[in-house]
């Protein structure tokens, strides 16, 4: 096993010889990295804290090094700070309450920042004569003049912050080095800051940071964590660590903190654990490439210094004996140095070493580091742990806490706040101070949805939000006929794929779904056999195929998605054969199985009623491939109807890890012709739900999207001018609300709405609960108007938006966000980066898209569509050709042929023939150009 997993050392060792430079960026974390001070522990929640840091030793101190770029992450959430979008919309300045709705008392998780009066923050430039290069130094001679500053002060080198104002504008103040060296320091005011300003912002949360530390909270990633008082489930070797998250912001009328509670799940197995049984599993052979499938891309923790890393790459030529090149030029082993810095003994030396590159610099580390496997715990879930039934049942007793539960977490640790004398001390140094009490204030619950089903209307419990009893056994607004389909099975499976397709003819006449027996198909269990099966059987006339999987494996799915929504586009449905294995659910499950299958295939299941006429709803949002790093797929949808039931989609292929969307013109032009088409005129009103924005891009958005938008309707002529509405949805937000509902605290139902207190200033925005959970805290969705010239009330936004959130097809209940903004997203996660902007769309889609979203001829044909390039754009030398014994098929452009489009029953056989043993389907060229328009080409 050693010696599989070592390998000699060669290649990158005799690279990193002859490049020593790079050899001194491979190291693990110095210990300089640690912070300064006792490691004090944060006893069990009903215990006081009992060792106490040196009473000397202060945070301001610990503040010498500060910037406002902190460590665990860049805080791109405060570029957002200065971006008022607010005041360019006139109907919404003096006000952005809506006022419809039952009125409800809710309680959140903020905490107001009290200040002084007349409090602010001084800020100031150091300058040094001659220049002194060394940050440490830098500070050192600073400080000795405290008598000047004050104790109490932060400082990153340059600039200084102080709670106080110093005499003069200008200070000179005169400082000598340990060699002798005098030094001139020159502290220059340069600015004095308000409590709201955005500079000021960032210092609170720094501060804040630092008395999470002084608790001895450890930071990992940009939240903070009690190792000391871990909680084991010993049944799946877990560990859970429970933690804060916190974010200090101005809102409507005070500065308040926003902290929640986290738990980081670490497991019991050490990376060097998992290769050991990948080794076991694979043998010698495939055991490399199984270490880097399974392992890169994982994050992992270290716990000599509780900082975490994400695996790049696994380095086979070096190994703990290996050495590398300290700072000082000196070489040292990994064995040496664990055993020196941390006292650790690392037992199994032949194990390879683990790479991660970091993105940004850490303390003094920058570039790449190295790390031992056998030190790295793992964190988080893998897919199979997460199908675990009881495993998730287990972890969710620690994880999703009730509302009391979570607040009474998050008062214990103001409770500790408010009795730490260190770090009360802290804050009256520089005049802040936290309430200890969580802000109240008046929500609104907006009236419930009715559903419309094949001219039936339904009421649903406003609790729960959940039509599945009131809709269950009516027709469905469209339904689409499964003539000729496909299920394939393994052996095992044989008796499940049965069951599930006895309980499919019990249940489609119901929802008026015209079902014909389907072509079975056994296959082995191998991802080969079911690509051989559908590239062997899938023919024009084919509806659907469904495929029963053994296993979750990834891997499997992901290769039947991949072939039938690029290479062969046709409706597909995926099952478990686990889901199907119980008898008393099999009737329920069968029945969410055909909504899904007739939504893929084009049908419309429900809608609710939107009042506003000539409304189209667009959604948009970016999927990002963090593992293998391909490039950035965008997903586009946008509604073609009036019921907001049927949907045009498009994907456009971007930049690694790229969110602004560079195709929404073209795009956006694509959709309105196509509304055209379905309607006879143009939309009089857009709603764009923006999805997947990272924190910081809003400036940009508003400047780089929203001109796309307003230049897309220009150039659709000049008399067309409809009113544009652009909302960014956010579904992971800290903010959490609770009801107070007999004295105790429970989760408000679906449909509440805030728009008050804990929303910004600068901004047009609004929460949504959309619905309900049955353990834990439910997750509101936050909503930015950054575009709006609707003039409708914010009434009539809320409503639009709650209505939205009925009309996700993959639950019969009210989605966590619009269905404008969710829908899409599946499409996104299987392209690759090769697909076009039209590439069958549908099935992917959990709701019913247009049967002829690339095609203008009007038919009702079902389409799918796949261009390679645009250089097989159909021509006058063209002939469409079907392989037979391919089953695509393609366009011949002088002896050049290309998978171009599956078009079934639109077409004349023209003639068919033989070519290179393979056998060819020739039809009328005309036919085929009076279905394929210009919409067919890649953006």
């Amino acid at each position: 096993m050693q010696q599989g997993m070592a390998g000699p050392l060669r290649g990158r060792r005799q690279q990193q010889q002859q490049h020593p430079q790079q050899l001194q960026q491979l190291h693990v974390p110095p210990a300089q990295l640690e912070d300064p001070g006792g490691h004090r522990h944060l006893h069990g929640c009903e215990t006081p804290l009992q060792e106490r840091r040196p009473e000397g030793l202060q945070v301001s101190s610990g503040l010498q090094d500060m910037s406002l770029r902190d460590r665990g992450g860049r805080r791109r959430d405060f570029h957002d700070l200065g971006v008022n979008t607010r005041q360019a919309m006139v109907h919404v300045q003096e006000s952005k309450t809506g006022f419809s709705g039952k009125m409800i008392k809710l309680t959140t998780n903020h905490f107001r920042l009290t200040s002084r009066p007349q409090w602010a923050l001084y800020q100031y430039h150091v300058g040094y004569s001659p220049e002194m290069e060394a940050r440490r130094l830098r500070s050192a001679l600073l400080f000795q003049h405290e008598e000047t500053i004050g104790k109490t002060h932060a400082f990153d080198g340059s600039i200084l912050f102080l709670p106080k104002k110093l005499e003069n504008k200008v200070t000179e103040l005169f400082s000598r080095t340990r060699n002798g060296e005098d030094v001139k320091i020159t502290v220059t005011l340069t600015n004095e800051l308000p409590p709201t300003s955005p500079t000021c912002l960032q210092f609170y949360n720094i501060i804040f940071r630092r008395l999470l530390k002084m608790l001895n909270l450890q930071q990992i990633g940009r939240n903070y964590y009690n190792p000391s008082d871990p909680v084991s489930i010993p049944n799946h070797r877990l560990m859970v660590w429970l933690g804060f998250t916190s974010s200090i912001l101005q809102y409507e009328e005070n500065i308040m903190l926003c902290a929640d509670v986290s738990h980081k799940v670490l497991r019991g197995e050490t990376v060097l654990d998992t290769m050991h049984s990948l080794h076991s599993q694979v043998g010698e052979e495939r055991f490399r490439d199984a270490c880097a499938k399974e392992l890169i891309g994982l994050i992992v923790l270290t716990k000599y210094n509780n900082r975490t890393y994400r695996i790049d790459d696994i380095d086979w030529d070096n190994n703990p004996k290996s050495t590398f090149r300290k700072s000082d030029g000196s070489e040292m082993s990994f064995v040496e140095y664990y055993k020196k810095q941390y006292n650790i003994e690392i037992s199994d030396w032949m194990q390879p070493v683990l790479i991660s590159q970091m993105k940004r610099k850490r303390g003094n580390i920058q570039g790449t580091v190295a790390l031992i496997p056998e030190l790295c715990s793992l964190t988080g879930l893998t897919d199979k742990m997460r199908n675990d039934f009881n495993m998730m049942k287990d972890l969710a007793i620690h994880t999703r806490l009730p509302p009391e539960q979570r607040q009474r977490e998050l008062g214990r640790l103001l409770n500790y706040i408010q009795k730490d004398d260190n770090v009360q001390k802290e804050l009256r140094n520089w005049g802040l101070s936290f309430d200890n009490k969580s802000v109240s204030f008046t929500g609104r619950i907006v009236q419930g949805e009715k559903i419309f089903q094949s001219g039936a209307m339904f009421d649903y419990n406003p609790q729960f939000a959940d039509w599945t009893k009131e809709t269950r056994g009516v027709p469905l607004i469209r339904s689409m006929p499964m003539d000729s389909w496909l299920l394939i099975y393994t052996r095992r499976n044989y008796d499940v794929a049965n069951t599930l397709l006895q309980s499919l003819f019990k249940v489609t006449p119901s929802m008026g779904i015209h079902m014909n027996r389907p072509s079975m198909i056994e296959v082995d269990d191998r991802t080969e056999a079911y690509l051989r099966v559908l590239q062997q059987r899938i023919t024009p006339d084919i509806n659907i195929v469904v495929c029963i999987l053994s296993s979750s494996r990834k891997d499997k799915y992901d290769a039947i998605k991949k072939y039938l929504c690029t290479d062969c586009p046709i409706p597909s449905q995926c099952v478990l054969a686990r889901t199907l294995s119980k008898p008393q659910t099999i009737m329920t499950v069968a029945t969410k199985i055909a909504l899904q299958m007739n939504c893929k295939m084009g049908g419309e299941l429900w809608s609710v009623e939107i009042p506003l006429k000539q409304v189209m709803i667009v959604g948009i949002d970016c999927y990002h491939d963090t593992v293998s790093g391909k490039q950035s797929i965008a997903g586009f949808v946008a509604s073609l109807n009036q019921s907001v039931t049927r949907w045009f989609s498009r994907c456009v292929v971007q930049s690694r890890g790229q969110e602004l969307v560079d195709g929404i013109k073209t795009c956006l032009q694509s959709a309105l012709r196509n509304w055209l088409k379905w309607n006879k005129s143009l939309p009089s009103r857009i709603f764009v739900y923006r999805d997947g924005v990272g924190d910081g891009q809003l400036n940009t958005l508003v400047n780089y999207e929203v001109p796309q938008f307003l230049d897309c309707l220009k150039s659709i002529g000049t008399d067309y001018s409809p009113r544009l509405t652009v909302i960014v949805v956010k579904k992971r937000v800290g903010a959490r609300f609770f009801a107070e509902i007999g004295g105790g605290l429970r989760n408000p139902p679906p449909g509440t709405v805030v728009d008050t207190v804990v929303t910004r200033p600068e901004w047009y925005d609004f929460f949504v609960v959309s619905q309900t959970v049955k353990n834990g805290c439910v997750a509101p969705t936050h909503y930015n108007v950054i575009y709006d010239t609707s003039q409708l009330k914010p009434d009539h936004v809320q409503r639009l938006t709650y209505k939205l959130c009925h009309m996700y097809y993959n639950w019969s209940v009210s989605a966590p966000a619009g269905t404008a903004c969710t829908q899409h997203t599946s499409i996104c996660s299987f392209m690759e980066v090769e697909p076009c902007c039209c590439i069958a769309l549908r099935p992917l889609l959990h709701t019913q898209l247009s049967t002829e979203l690339c095609f203008s001829c009007g038919t009702s044909a079902a389409t799918n569509t796949r261009h390679v390039s645009p250089s097989a754009r159909p021509s006058t030398e063209c002939k469409p050709v079907y392989d037979v014994a391919g089953g695509h098929w393609s366009w011949e452009v002088g002896g050049f042929a290309s998978v171009l489009v599956l078009c079934w029953g639109y077409v004349e056989l023209f003639s068919q023939t033989s070519i290179n043993n393979r056998q060819y389907k020739f039809y009328k060229y005309a036919d085929f150009r009076a279905l394929c328009c210009s919409d067919c080409m890649l953006i």
